[in-house]
């Protein structure tokens, strides 16, 4: 509980249109996709760096927990305030410039993600970075999280395009890591240390970010195979090909089910896995490629090809894909949603051992995921009520980390650890190095006050 005294000086310092802690606001801040929610004491929506320094400084001086906040729609609970304190919503920080002579932007952390996106087409620049959420998350929650999205195959995720961050210490005194420069090997590199801190580190006001030129040309394609592992092994074939593509997204039989149901579409009885490829480039590389496609698809496994004629149909196969994550909530009444990450040439037997792992355990587990880079998206569909059902998904998560990290892969691949996957960090970090983490965490927040209870 913050002290009134306290409260009373962030109110005059800040005013009350940014200060809130009417229950229906508090409630409103408390909660994020995982569905868990902690209620804060207090909601501050800060308009400048002025107001953030000044918030920072109160909180420090009184010891009081402070949890940054994107857009909350993370699937980790990184924006839960479980130790209260106040809640640090960006939504109102969304400035952004274009410097198109030197490929870069210049963004606010509140700025939403295909708002970004559609600002740098105006000047013929890409940002590809393209989380599911790209119509609702920020830049600021995406470089905390270092989300990735369906281009990180060909493109890299976020951290690949960002040159700079500024901000403040928790302690109030400013900080820059990095500049509007591509090469900086002076000091270490901190900037590259912060992208993925999941807001434990620092707070963040500004963000550096590198562009490319705008692909001349663009292929999508949606390809329906008979089975699972034949879909997951022709992924191995378009990468040892040379293709490139900039996409390759991968659903098993379930998630199209579900999406073809909650968009009320049909699906042949027959497929059992989907791939969604894209290509793009200039002109001729594109047309190159495609034909390189079409070779590999004489395939007795695919049942059926499309390549998209126009935007109603890339509209159409990519919401099928972007519908899969909500269609797939509807199944059961909670969704154990992992984001592991396997290296590409492991694809086939990981999805293999999952599969036999549900049958084994009789649980609905429904895959989807970028598959061109190793993340699978593993859904564990559950109803919390059922006691035997939640031990059989318990006992699943286990081996399904343990086997993840013998094949040299990753518990999370863009999600964070947060608070859903903390109890799992020992599955991939021995004690000595999970300490490294930690004293690099007390070095920067000496008295843990900048979202706490996260990660560790």
């Amino acid at each position: 509980m913050i002290d009134k005294k306290v409260y009373k000086e962030i109110i005059k310092k800040l005013g009350k249109n940014k200060v809130f802690i009417d229950k229906e606001i508090l409630y409103t801040y408390s909660y994020d996709a995982t569905r868990k929610h902690y209620l804060p004491d207090i909601v501050v929506i800060p308009e400048n760096e002025d107001d953030i320094e000044i918030l920072i400084k109160i909180a420090y001086k009184n010891k009081i927990p402070i949890t940054p906040r994107g857009a909350g729609v993370g699937y980790s609970g990184g924006a839960l305030p479980v130790k209260g304190g106040i809640v640090l919503v960006f939504t109102k920080m969304q400035n952004m410039s274009i410097n198109a002579q030197n490929f870069t932007a210049k963004v606010q952390p509140g700025v939403i993600t295909i708002d970004l996106q559609e600002e740098c087409k105006k000047y013929g620049l890409f940002y590809p970075p393209d989380p599911a959420s790209l119509k609702t998350s920020t830049i600021g929650g995406n470089v905390a999280e270092n989300a990735g999205g369906p281009r990180c195959f060909k493109y890299g995720v976020t951290g690949n395009y960002i040159l700079g961050l500024e901000g403040f210490l928790i302690n109030g005194k400013k900080f820059r890591a990095g500049s509007e420069i591509i090469k900086n090997v002076a000091g270490y590199n901190i900037k590259s240390l912060l992208v993925g801190s999941e807001g434990t580190l620092v707070i963040i006001t500004k963000i550096i970010i590198r562009l490319i030129p705008l692909p001349e040309k663009k292929e999508l394609l949606r390809v329906d195979f008979n089975s699972l592992q034949t879909g997951a092994e022709f992924i191995n074939l378009i990468i040892n090909s040379g293709i490139s593509p900039s996409v390759l997204e991968f659903m098993d039989r379930s998630s199209m089910e579900a999406a073809c149901n909650y968009l009320e579409i049909s699906l042949d009885k027959k497929v059992n896995a989907s791939l969604i490829i894209e290509l793009d480039g200039n002109l001729e590389d594109v047309r190159y490629r495609k034909k390189k496609i079409l070779n590999l698809l004489n395939n007795d496994s695919i049942l059926f090809y499309m390549f998209a004629d126009n935007l109603k149909q890339e509209a159409l196969i990519w919401e099928l894909r972007r519908n899969i994550s909500p269609a797939i909530a509807k199944l059961k009444p909670k969704k154990i949603n992992e984001d592991i990450v396997v290296p590409v040439y492991k694809i086939p037997d990981t999805v293999k051992f999952i599969n036999n792992l549900a049958k084994e355990l009789n649980l609905l587990i429904v895959l989807f995921g970028h598959f061109g880079d190793g993340n699978i998206h593993t859904n564990i569909m559950v109803d919390p009520d059922d006691d035997d059902e939640m031990g059989r998904a318990n006992i699943a998560l286990g081996k399904i980390f343990e086997y993840i990290v013998e094949c040299g892969g990753s518990i999370s691949g863009e999600h964070g650890i947060g608070l859903s996957k903390k109890d799992f960090m020992s599955f991939q970090f021995n004690n000595t190095e999970l300490n490294i983490l930690k004293n690099i965490k007390k070095a920067f927040d000496p008295e843990n006050l900048l979202n706490p209870g996260k990660i560790f």
